[in-house]
């Protein structure tokens, strides 16, 4: 796969202006709670953690539900929720549907305020205002918190003050410097300040393009505040890497401090290089590095783009010096996992070529006029039944190659439709890839029993292994790919930049520095990023001892 632009989500609209609301908000009371709460709770499910999750563990992710932009409010929750399974299992739905006491059955809690002064129950401030389990607590309503009780300087040792619009584009976390999009500071950052260092600390700062810093996370006894919403406009070195580093502090304060890494080797079909594929072998091999080889079962051409103009179709056993290669990197430490079934869509340009290795396969895409890739929607066929031929079909030509039938799955371009990441999650232990969703979902924490909306999808990369809202287990891949050249507003991308986002990353207590190579480019590209993470401290290991946890 090229490494497509995934879907990111906006943020909330701005407040209405600087200062905090002065009184006190119209909250649900507990007796309009007890009756809004059961229909809400009714279909929601405790979800399963990824392998490996601490099982003592249990997470509650509440998020903001109401007016037009409550689709964004799920959409930050399922987000939450997808990173809390690397630390434990969770339940996932609106906070205005929080019941009295119900914190009591979590080691911890998580609140995600994308509305601003949304009406937040009674009982959910006073739950927490009371407990000493773990809360995390993101971006709008803490003043509510703050109005809520008796004294709450004293309790947490900080105080919410005001929105910061300056333009706070670097966040420093653990002494890292991490982005901050543009794009997310009109929203506002809501500053916070320490009354009693004692009790309270400022976790992470944000610095302005005048360089003033503000207090992006602040910490006070078992309340953990970030002062924004960390899920909006992200990308590879993003805040959102102090926010998974938070959120795993929650989820599972006994935290492994792993220092794994994986390479996969990118879109090897029957085209691919045998000389090549032998080489990287032998590398890897000589660095005593697992790897794992992302293999097209059935090659097509349609167009011919790559044949001047005549369309090809080769079946991977067709390829013997393919297969023997293969073969060969299996026995160097290679392990082969299903890259879709042809990685391509009919003889259409979706959005490119037609060809194999360039194009979506289960999910429509063109390149705008202005030169960026836009996700148009699933396949107009798009069907359980016809996922399931295309992932059968692509079983088939493994077993008619001589290979068992991988157990790991990536998705084109990883993307796909609801439907299809349904299909996946039973015909595979795993994906290794990252997820593409669409809002509406997961109606009031319930996945699957919702509409998906494909006007709104967003996708997210995961720094670990997570179980996702499909069900399924997820291998990371965040590092992205060498690519030498820009192609639809995405920048060059070489092993240097790679290698800084891995520094980035290491924020990430028991995060796994997760990358891909295409082997048409010169080998000492991945000489250069194998070598970086070794010297960093990290350990290659094959993918199936991260899918065990």
């Amino acid at each position: 796969m090229r490494s497509v632009d995934n879907r990111m989500l906006p943020a909330p609209p701005p407040p209405p202006g600087a200062a905090l609301p002065k009184k006190k908000s119209t909250v649900v009371s507990p007796t309009s709670t007890s009756r809004l709460a059961p229909a809400l709770l009714q279909a929601v499910s405790q979800y399963a953690g990824a392998p490996g999750a601490n099982p003592s563990q249990n997470t509650l992710v509440l998020y903001d539900s109401s007016g037009q932009w409550g689709w964004l409010g799920e959409a930050y929750g399922v987000m939450a929720s997808n990173l809390v399974t690397h630390g434990s299992k969770y339940t996932l739905h609106p906070a205005a549907g929080y019941v009295a006491g119900e914190l009591g059955g979590y080691t911890g809690l998580i609140y995600v305020g994308s509305t601003y002064d949304e009406p937040l129950p009674t009982a959910l401030l006073d739950d927490v205002l009371a407990t000493t389990k773990p809360v995390l607590w993101m971006s709008n309503n803490i003043w509510q918190l703050a109005a809520r009780a008796s004294n709450f300087a004293g309790q947490y040792g900080f105080t919410p003050m005001f929105f910061d619009f300056s333009n706070a584009l670097t966040v420093t976390y653990k002494g890292v410097a991490l982005q901050r999009n543009a794009l997310a500071a009109p929203t506002g950052l809501l500053q916070t300040v320490i009354n009693d260092p004692t009790k309270a600390q400022v976790l992470a700062t944000a610095t302005n393009d005048v360089g003033g810093t503000i207090n992006w996370a602040t910490r006070g006894a078992n309340l953990t505040y970030i002062g924004e919403i960390p899920f909006s406009y992200t990308g590879p070195n993003d805040r959102y890497l102090a926010a998974v580093d938070l959120i795993g502090k929650v989820s599972n304060p006994s935290m492994l401090s792993r220092k794994r890494a994986l390479v996969r080797i990118e879109d090897v079909g029957a085209d691919a290089s045998p000389t090549r594929l032998r080489a990287i072998a032998d590398y890897l091999y000589s660095k005593n590095v697992p790897f794992s080889v992302a293999v097209i079962p059935f090659y097509k051409d349609p167009n011919g783009t790559y044949n001047n103009g005549v369309p090809v179709s080769t079946h991977l056993y067709q390829a013997s010096a393919v297969v023997k290669a293969l073969r060969y990197m299996q026995s160097k430490g290679g392990t082969l996992l299903m890259h879709g079934y042809t990685h391509q869509y009919s003889n259409v340009a979706n959005p490119y070529s037609g060809a194999s290795g360039d194009d979506f396969e289960f999910y429509r895409a063109h390149v705008s006029p202005d030169n960026y890739v836009i996700y148009d929607s699933p396949m107009a066929e798009d069907s359980a039944l016809w996922a399931q031929g295309r992932i059968a079909s692509g079983q088939q030509e493994f077993a008619q190659a001589g290979f068992a039938v991988p157990n790991i799955f990536e998705a084109p371009h990883y993307a796909a439709s609801a439907i299809d990441y349904q299909v996946f999650q039973p015909a595979f232990t795993a994906r290794y890839d990252r997820g593409l969703f669409a809002a509406g979902w997961c109606p009031n924490g319930a996945c699957g029993s919702g509409i998906p909306d494909y006007t709104r999808i967003y996708g997210q990369f995961y720094p670990y292994l997570v179980r996702d809202i499909y069900g399924s287990v997820v291998i990371p891949e965040q590092l992205g790919n060498v690519e030498l050249v820009e192609f639809n507003h995405n920048p060059p991308r070489s092993p240097a930049d790679i290698l800084y986002s891995a520094n980035r990353n290491a924020v990430i207590q028991d995060g796994v520095q997760s990358f891909f190579f295409h082997p048409f480019l010169n080998i000492s590209n991945l000489k250069q990023i194998v070598a970086g993470l070794q010297a960093m401290g990290y350990t290659f290991v094959p993918a199936d001892t991260v899918k065990q946890g």
